[in-house]
């Protein structure tokens, strides 16, 4: 079951359970053909700044067997028979440069044999050998020389695992743990190519790389990455706002609502109030007039022009006697107002400059507070998000905004039993409270409470029977308990009663990826639309570009297709939310790349092994 998303002060945080296939991919192809020479052996050696390389000279070019003993390619299989176990003598007597030196020495009669084109079988034997001397290199410490035979390898043999295995080794060791990731992609993909017979009949085979080893290397890439993105979105100049329906979600999780909506109302329509600023040349006046016309524009669900609205009324508190002549109330209106504008662009320092300026106005006010708090949780400052949280509740024990946000949290947290003592204490004070009901079925059904979940939706339901928030979460209930053909017709009710609502878009689409159509395989095309509609109507809905990302990459027939699922997961990034969020995209998206660099690498066309 997907969770339902969490109201974290206006932006749904998309806590979903993420299976993602991994298809996995290698590094850089082999860059020479030939095994290394003798002179190159030795320039090589110097870069790499190995003093084992410095102290023993390796044979020059005069010293270099020739062909002109070796008649046929069944003597030089002999000679290089001899020359071989005279290098694994050296090995085991851990003479590694000294053993390198010997498989060198094979390696360069088999390159004065004939001429460019090579038997079969010596191309085996360029190949072991070379693989023999890259084992040697690693040994003796040349980790540079090791990495290039295994180009070499790779060169000729994409599927060959041991230099492969080799390779993921040494750049784990000098820490290019994005190329390790690409190695380990590599080695799962050619396993998975190999073995898609056995797999496809369950049959158990133990894989080249355990899974243990992509969380290791993600969890080395993954922080550098998130924390790249992050600064790059803090320097975007301005964001979009999210949804009108998110927007309204914040807006109406507030006990404040329904006052301001009142005043709103009494104000009149926006062209009166435009009149009115017209009509007065004193600053004061038009600030305060502007607001209001922010607040009308809110109430027409015009975000965007009420944006601009406020921001021209704080511009004007910036002149010279304009604050000294307006009340406290209206400025601290215009500042909750500003700090909600900046909070929905997500300015996160300039929304809690504005609320901490409102409640430098109005101390008291728990509900600047909370969304304060709000702020905080965004920004992933949990522990001073809770503390404003516990303040508001100072001042006001009652205050049902600070326990139902606070148990957003709590579930933020995972502390679904802290969390479900807040929604109790909130619907003690509010039995009509529609969000605490719903966030409360929330975690009665994550604790498998079954009976108790279905409670509080009849009772959610009894409050407003057409809300599409309440047919999505019955949608979910029915989901979780695998009453399918339930909840899909719960899923078309939400979108019906609210077609702005991304949510039961996801949730329709994940029933029919788990509803076989007409020749036993699930309406894929279906649910990719659902879930390129949730997208459309509220581009920053973080589970819609999880399931279509994955849809879109286990259906993609040539890698051109993967490479779309990239450019997915780049819109997606400049549409996150939370720290979260960031972090889930993030690593959907260097898995993707991964997989997509190593099947060009591999040759191969697709990463769809169907």
């Amino acid at each position: 079951m997907t969770p339902n998303q969490i109201v974290s002060l206006g932006f749904f945080a998309a806590v979903t359970s993420v299976l993602v296939w991994f298809a996995w991919r290698g590094s850089e192809s082999g860059k020479k053909e030939k095994a290394i020479g003798v002179n190159k052996l030795e320039k090589d050696s110097k870069q790499d700044g190995a003093s084992s390389a410095k102290s023993k000279s390796l044979p020059s070019s005069s010293s270099e067997p020739q062909n002109s003993g070796i008649s046929d390619e069944k003597s030089l299989h002999q000679q290089i028979e001899q020359i071989d176990k005279r290098g694994k003598v050296l090995f085991k007597n851990k003479q590694f440069m000294e053993a390198a030196e010997t498989f060198t020495e094979a390696l360069t009669l088999i390159d004065n044999f004939g001429g460019n084109e090579k038997s079969t079988s010596l191309r085996r034997q360029i190949i072991t050998l070379t693989n023999n001397r890259s084992a040697m290199y690693e040994k003796a410490g040349l980790p540079d020389l090791a990495l290039h035979d295994c180009d070499v390898i790779l060169k000729m043999d994409l599927g060959h695992t041991k230099a492969r295995t080799r390779r993921l080794r040494i750049l784990e060791t000098q820490e290019r743990w994005n190329d390790a990731l690409v190695e380990v992609c590599a080695l799962q993909l050619k396993f998975v190519q190999e073995n898609r017979d056995q797999l496809r009949l369950g049959l158990p085979i133990t894989p080249p790389v355990p899974q243990s080893k992509l969380e290791e290397l993600m969890a080395k890439l993954l922080p550098d990455e998130v924390k790249k993105q992050s600064l790059r979105l803090q320097q975007k100049k301005e964001r979009t706002l999210p949804s009108k329906y998110t927007i309204l979600q914040l807006m109406q999780s507030f006990s404040g609502y329904n006052a301001w909506m009142a005043a709103a109302a009494k104000d009149g329509q926006v062209e009166k109030i435009s009149n009115q600023i017209e009509e007065t040349t004193e600053q004061t006046a038009q600030a305060v007039l502007l607001m209001k016309k922010g607040r009308r524009h809110a109430y027409d669900r015009k975000f965007e022009e009420a944006k601009q609205s406020f921001e021209q009324a704080y511009e004007l508190t910036q002149e010279t006697g304009v604050l000294e002549n307006m009340s406290t109330n209206d400025h601290a209106r215009l500042l909750e107002w500003m700090g909600m504008s900046r909070h929905l662009q997500h300015d996160l320092d300039g929304a809690l400059l504005c609320y901490e300026q409102c409640s430098d106005l109005e101390p008291t006010n728990a509900e600047i507070l909370v969304k304060r708090a709000g702020v905080k949780m965004d920004a992933g400052n949990q522990e001073e998000a809770l503390s404003l949280f516990d303040t508001a509740l100072g001042l006001d024990p009652d205050a049902v905004d600070a326990l139902l946000h606070r148990a957003n949290l709590r579930m933020l947290q995972q502390k679904p039993d802290e969390a479900k003592v807040d929604l109790k204490r909130c619907l003690q004070l509010r039995p009509d409270h529609l969000l605490a009901r719903l966030r409360l079925a929330t975690i009665l059904m994550a604790n498998n409470e079954v009976e108790e979940a279905k409670e509080a939706l009849k009772l959610a339901e009894s409050l407003d029977p057409e809300s599409s928030e309440v047919n999505s979460y019955w949608g979910e209930m029915h989901f979780a308990q695998g009453e399918l053909p339930q909840a899909k017709e719960r899923f078309e009710k939400a979108m019906k009663a609210d077609p702005l609502n991304p949510s039961p878009y996801v949730n329709s689409a994940l029933v029919l990826m788990n509803t076989p159509a007409a020749g036993g395989l699930p309406d894929v095309p279906e649910a990719i639309r659902l879930l390129e509609k949730a997208i459309e109507i509220d581009p920053s809905f973080h589970a819609a570009y999880v399931h279509l990302g994955q849809l879109r990459l286990s259906m993609a027939t040539e890698l051109d297709k993967a490479r779309d699922v990239i450019a997915l997961y780049d819109k997606g990034l400049e549409n996150c939310r939370t720290p979260e969020e960031l972090s889930d995209i993030c690593s959907m998206r260097i898995l993707t790349v991964a997989q997509v660099d190593a099947a060009t690498m591999l040759k191969m066309e697709t990463l769809n092994m169907q």
